[in-house]
């Protein structure tokens, strides 16, 4: 795949996804505006942690275990039988799964979420209940979307997502006004529904699967399984962390999981848009170059991929940061979600997008070490952040900060994650983080982020009226001038990039 292919591809993935990720945040929007940072919304928020959980973490595990292995294939009849076995024990796997997550609901949400009061246990475990088949449709969804996805198809794949969310949202909204917080537990079904069945149209018309029963278990298929089963606990770490604050935050004050969820839905729409996009496309290209021992090109990809992230989520956290209580004002500030919600919510969003960076990073690093099938370690290191530093952290903090410690401890474990990956990716994968010029990298990105950080701090001293939508838009067009005028001035490799293409295009106009 050509350079300018590739960044084409990147950048429709992203248009597209950007829109899915917005109707998918307005969503929350909507809990917020319904039910505000209530009882309720906690019990909405925690009906459908578990079936986003699984979609996301098992999902995700097994799309990329199958991206690593499928693309290593030459034998069109071993695809087929590969992709025929996966679908049967897949879908049968998951069918016993959903049902005994439907019988046992009240059990499942009673282990988790311990500090819910026995009327809003009781309503999370009814919602719970009929969310619970999105789970069989949401997992396999997202095994579909993988082989688009290697079949190069990444356009198609993210429109199912889009498809879904925007048929979550109509019918949360619809519906609320007959069935109240019942709407978004049927929204969650029907939707994951919707998109399953534009998948399996999708897949029928390229002929990319045939949908037969194989109960062969062959060694491509338990290879793929060793390889998706480590991938659970440390490839999708971003999602254990909001899990386990969510099941901390059940025993404090009502409203406390819904405030972690509204910040974290925010913290997670840039880098969820960014990474989606170059995940979708760079990660099987970068199971094609492993395969080939092309090392210089995923060299290249490593650094570049780091440095795309680095330009643009890094100013985003900054500016978020300052703005947090604007942000949440123009955002949330409407219907149920009042003033004291703007200002138990903000602070969270503070501590918690100080380490979006770091969340992002994770997940682009760990693919790395998951197209070279060396998955053991970043798993390692994952669970030791996760169910070692956060869980350790969370338990010294929550007495005393309560839901302010379970961000803290979230944010101070990715970062902590992160160093680790990179020590780690140096090490065993002899990927270098900087290149020939480490000493101009550096002092270039520190004028970059100190100049942001003097405008936002101008911009508060300067601005004293109260109106946060203008506020955040004069900060906003300032902090990009800024962002341009530096990149331009000194040089960044990725406006040269930019300015290359742009010369070429306008010479073959003229």
């Amino acid at each position: 795949m050509k350079g300018n292919t590739l960044f084409k591809i990147i950048g429709a993935v992203a248009v597209i996804n950007l829109g899915s990720r917005f109707i998918g945040f307005l969503r929350e929007v909507v809990i917020g505006y319904q039910f505000g940072t209530s009882s309720i919304a906690d019990s909405v928020v925690a009906a459908y942690t578990l079936p986003n959980f699984f979609y996301v973490v098992i999902g995700g595990a097994i799309t990329t275990a199958f991206i690593s292995i499928y693309s290593k294939m030459d034998d069109p009849p071993r695809r087929e039988t590969f992709l025929s076995s996966i679908f049967t024990w897949l879908s049968l796997l998951l069918i016993i799964f959903t049902a005994l997550l439907m019988v046992f609901s009240e059990v499942v949400i009673g282990l988790l979420f311990r500090g819910l009061q026995p009327e809003e246990l009781a309503l999370t475990a009814d919602l719970f209940q009929i969310m619970a088949p999105a789970t069989l449709f949401l997992v396999i969804s997202m095994w579909f979307t993988g082989i688009l996805n290697v079949n190069g198809k990444f356009t198609l794949a993210t429109m199912s997502t889009l498809l879904m969310n925007v048929t979550f949202v109509i019918i949360a909204v619809v519906g609320y006004s007959y069935i109240g917080p019942y709407a978004h537990a049927y929204g969650a079904v029907i939707s994951a529904i919707v998109m399953a069945v534009m998948l399996v149209v999708l897949l029928k018309k390229g002929n990319f699967v045939r949908f037969r029963i194989n109960l062969k278990i062959d060694d491509d298929f338990k290879k793929m399984w060793r390889l998706a089963f480590p991938i659970i606990l440390g490839g999708a770490t971003l999602q254990f962390y909001f899990l386990i604050h969510r099941i901390f935050a059940a025993g404090l004050s009502d409203g406390a999981i819904s405030a972690l969820n509204y910040s974290s839905k925010i913290v997670q729409l840039p880098q969820s848009v960014l990474m989606t996009a170059v995940t979708t496309v760079i990660y099987p290209l970068l199971a094609k170059k492993v395969a080939a021992n092309q090392k210089d090109d995923i060299q290249r990809l490593y650094q570049k991929g780091l440095r795309m992230m680095t330009i643009t989520i890094i100013p985003a956290t900054i500016f978020a940061y300052f703005y947090a209580e604007e942000i949440f004002r123009v955002v949330f500030e409407y219907g149920n979600f009042t003033r004291d919600s703007t200002l138990i919510a903000a602070p969270l969003f503070q501590l918690l997008v100080i380490a979006m960076f770091a969340h992002s990073a994770n997940l682009y690093v760990t693919r790395f070490f998951y197209a070279k099938e060396k998955s053991i370690l970043p798993v390692t290191l994952g669970v030791i952040s996760v169910f070692g530093i956060n869980v350790g952290l969370n338990l010294l903090l929550i007495n005393h900060f309560g839901a302010l410690g379970l961000a803290a401890a979230t944010s101070i474990s990715a970062i902590s994650n992160l160093l680790l990956l990179l020590i780690a990716a140096k090490v065993v994968l002899k990927l270098n983080l900087f290149g020939p010029k480490t000493f101009t990298t550096i002092w270039k990105f520190t004028v970059l982020f100190a100049a942001i950080i003097a405008v936002q701090l101008g911009v508060k001293s300067l601005i004293t009226f109260d109106m946060p939508i203008v506020t955040l838009t004069i900060a906003l067009i300032i902090t990009m001038v800024v962002v341009g005028l530096i990149v331009y001035g000194l040089r960044f490799p990725e406006f040269e990039a930019v300015r290359t293409k742009l010369l070429k295009k306008i010479a073959k106009r003229g």
